[in-house]
């Protein structure tokens, strides 16, 4: 698995080099342009999960004491399994959404646009378990039946949420907003001050120096990483790709791997801070964390119920906001338990992302003059 998927990532780099180096300044713009920040709230939002808020203390211990990490701090080891490099498949797939898919239209042949949305469906169950299962992490002495209750109630409000795109537009600025405060508020009360936050951040330079070591698996769970990254691109690149507003392609690559880089590494800065220093976090902002994981998941998972619903014609108009809203969320908490009880796992649908994108470079190839009309 691990051979395939380090084939797929050097094949995803270098067609996403080619298309810069082509078609550099080829303008880029969605069916629902909007404004830069809006943009860049839409994508890291609907992009990262809880994952981003809760994973990252669990970590630290974990590549700080590995001997497969020891070539970097667990600052930059932690940066580099959740940015910069790896948003390259974000740009990739938001490109193809925006230029190539109006032309070719090959996400509406049958069969690819079935396995594509069982994809976004397995993989939003994925970020409602992940959610369930570090809950208890994070909330001392929660009961199994307010665990599993909290869950359902997240679903639910995931599931409101997706009934109109404004919805998901207001909730992904204002999450990105109150993700701003959590971090001003911890760094406040951690007395890292101005120089403790540069002499951190400043520690991520050794990802930087070490970047070709991301590019395959270090470990089976960097793997675990890539894969999970790989099931998020083709449908983050869907749902995104219709919010560009008029960037040009080297822009959206710039876009994509620098601002939500700038502000993953401020975060993990902060967190890493307190882990290096062991400083406490204290109760109230242990809770923030929460209700920004909670938000990070309705954001997550409220824009890839848009995008299958849309996709599949599962919509409110079609069905009425009762019986939409019933059904998702019946078969979105049906697939979180199915993770939870069964040995399903990320990888397995990140091994069939990375056969849909092989899938879909043969189809582009067949269909290469359409590709070369659509691209001048």
């Amino acid at each position: 698995m691990q051979t395939i998927l380090s084939i797929a990532i050097l094949v995803t780099l270098l067609t996403s080099l080619i298309i810069v180096l082509r078609w550099g300044n080829l303008n880029c713009e969605g069916p629902l342009p909007t404004s830069l920040f809006a943009f860049i709230a839409i994508l890291f939002t609907s992009g990262l999960d809880v994952g981003l808020i809760m994973l990252p203390l669990t970590e630290f211990p974990v590549y700080a004491e590995g001997s497969d990490y020891q070539f970097a701090n667990p600052l930059a080891v932690e940066f580099g399994f959740w940015g910069f490099l790896v948003w390259v498949f974000y740009f990739l797939t938001t490109f193809y959404f925006c230029i190539v898919e109006p032309h070719v239209k090959l996400f509406e042949i049958p069969f690819v646009k079935l396995l594509n949305n069982a994809v976004v469906v397995g993989t939003s169950a994925f970020t409602g378990y992940l959610f369930l299962r570090y809950l208890p992490n994070y909330i001392d002495g929660l009961s199994e039946p307010m665990r599993y209750g909290l869950v359902a109630l997240v679903v639910f409000c995931a599931v409101f949420s997706s009934t109109e795109v404004r919805y998901v537009k207001i909730l992904s600025v204002a999450s990105t907003w109150v993700f701003f405060g959590l971090i001003a508020g911890m760094w406040l009360t951690s007395d890292m001050g101005i120089a403790g936050f540069a002499v951190t951040l400043a520690e991520i330079g050794d990802y930087f120096a070490n970047i070709h070591r991301f590019v395959t698996p270090i470990t089976d769970y960097h793997a675990f990483y890539l894969f999970w990254w790989f099931s998020w691109s083709i449908m983050i690149g869907q749902f995104v790709s219709r919010f560009v507003g008029g960037l040009k392609t080297w822009q959206l690559l710039v876009a994509l791997l620098i601002i939500p880089s700038i502000l993953i590494a401020i975060w993990f800065s902060v967190l890493y801070y307190h882990f290096a220093n062991q400083v406490e976090i204290i109760r109230f902002f242990s809770g923030a964390m929460v209700i920004v994981g909670i938000v990070f998941v309705i954001n997550s998972l409220d824009s890839l119920m848009r995008l299958y619903t849309v996709n599949l014609n599962l919509t409110v108009e079609r069905f009425g906001r009762r019986k939409y809203m019933l059904g998702n969320w019946t078969a979105m908490f049906g697939l979180i338990l199915l993770y939870q009880f069964t040995p399903l796992k990320i990888e397995w649908i990140g091994l069939v992302v990375v056969g849909l994108y092989a899938v879909i470079y043969a189809l582009l190839f067949n269909r290469r003059r359409s590709l070369t009309d659509g691209l001048t």
